[in-house]
């Protein structure tokens, strides 16, 4: 009887003791409709050249052809319930392009997101990895619920709800795996169009005790978050819309280039290398969080130039990446200069799948 009760005072010591030092993570986002350019240097930076007539397809604007520039809608950061002002990036978040605010927590913690929707469609959060209850799922489901445990299935045009998701231990690093793991979030509402019109972002998990206070880990210097995805604005919401925004006349929807056109082989919202703010210092131990969403045709194969790194205690310069898969590469890097970054799928590469990262020279 005595063993039990120490039992039971242990217990209930720990819940008390998560509760008390675990740390509710705080965030206002807001789904925003806003033009995005995928392509706004309009070179093909990886080469420092003009683009080819081949590439000019997924980036001017013709009778067939809508161009770089498309409404989307994307995910943004707001400073309070008000959500008058955006949170301005930080330089470390400027790679992060089209994706929504990183989520970041340490295992014990909860995150709390207060989501309004300013576009002109129903839009939910759904997130991969976290624990949730059925009024914090954000996808319709014919689960049987009802009342309270629906309203997170679609959150009307001018309305907030607000999300809260547990982080236990299994959504946070396993035995083999780095000291903090991603997960992918977004609208699933109807979810192919709600992801190929751009409502996608990431969360990264940090294990117990391995986390700075902001939530990041403590034995990297950086991290990277890299979506590999041929977003396909044929099946974007705002189609219409684009086609009459920059063609400014009716298109066949089934003419080949125009279909062709609007397949935007992105990382992060970028083509051709215009993906901005992959700078590291020689040195850093750097960790890529890389993540795939999309069809039979989102087989990535990001591949690094100049470095090699370290995925489930395997060293490679090539991660292989399925749709919604997500997987973390560490790397040291010691090789100073700007280095190619791309998908090595041969079609991929040609549609302008691709990226530079600056390592930059230590101060001595």
């Amino acid at each position: 009887m005595m063993l039990l009760s120490r039992f039971f005072t242990l217990f209930l010591f720990s819940i008390i003791s998560l509760q008390l030092f675990a740390v509710e993570r705080l965030y206002y986002v807001a789904a925003d409709e806003v033009e995005w350019d995928y392509a706004p240097q309009h070179r093909n930076l990886m080469m420092n050249m003009p683009l080819s007539d081949e590439q000019q397809l997924f980036v001017k604007t013709s009778a067939n052809t809508i161009g770089s520039k498309y409404k989307k809608a994307i995910y943004r950061q707001y400073t309070d319930a008000t959500f008058t002002q955006l949170t301005t990036r930080s330089a470390s978040e400027q790679h992060l392009g089209l994706l929504g605010p990183l989520f970041r927590a340490e295992v014990g913690d909860s995150i709390k997101v207060v989501f309004r929707n300013n576009g002109t469609r129903p839009y939910t959060i759904h997130p991969h990895g976290v624990f949730y209850t059925k009024a914090n799922e954000g996808a319709p489901t014919n689960d049987g619920t009802t009342g309270k445990n629906k309203l997170d299935d679609r959150v009307m045009p001018g309305q907030t709800y607000t999300y809260h998701w547990q982080v236990p231990e299994t959504a946070g690093p396993g035995p083999a795996d780095t000291s903090s793991v991603v997960w992918v979030y977004h609208s699933h509402v109807q979810s192919i169009q709600d992801s190929n019109s751009g409502l996608i972002g990431a969360i990264v998990i940090t294990a117990k005790g391995m986390a700075k206070a902001d939530g990041s880990p403590k034995d990297v210097d950086r991290e990277f978050i890299n979506l590999y995805t041929v977003m396909n604005e044929n099946e974007s919401w705002f189609l219409q819309q684009n086609i009459e925004n920059y063609i400014g006349k009716d298109v066949d929807p089934d003419d080949e280039d125009f279909v062709e056109g609007n397949l935007m082989h992105m990382i992060n919202g970028y083509l051709f290398a215009n993906l901005p703010g992959l700078t590291m210092v020689e040195g850093e131990k750097v960790r890529w969080h890389l993540i795939a969403l999309g069809t039979e045709v989102d087989l990535h194969t990001p591949h690094w130039h100049g470095h090699t790194g370290l995925i489930n205690g395997r060293r490679t310069d090539v991660v292989e990446l399925l749709p919604a898969s997500m997987k973390t590469l560490n790397m040291t890097v010691n090789n100073p200069g700007t280095w190619m970054y791309h998908c090595h799928v041969n079609d991929h590469i040609a549609a302008g799948m691709t990226a530079l990262y600056q390592v930059k020279k230590a101060t001595q």
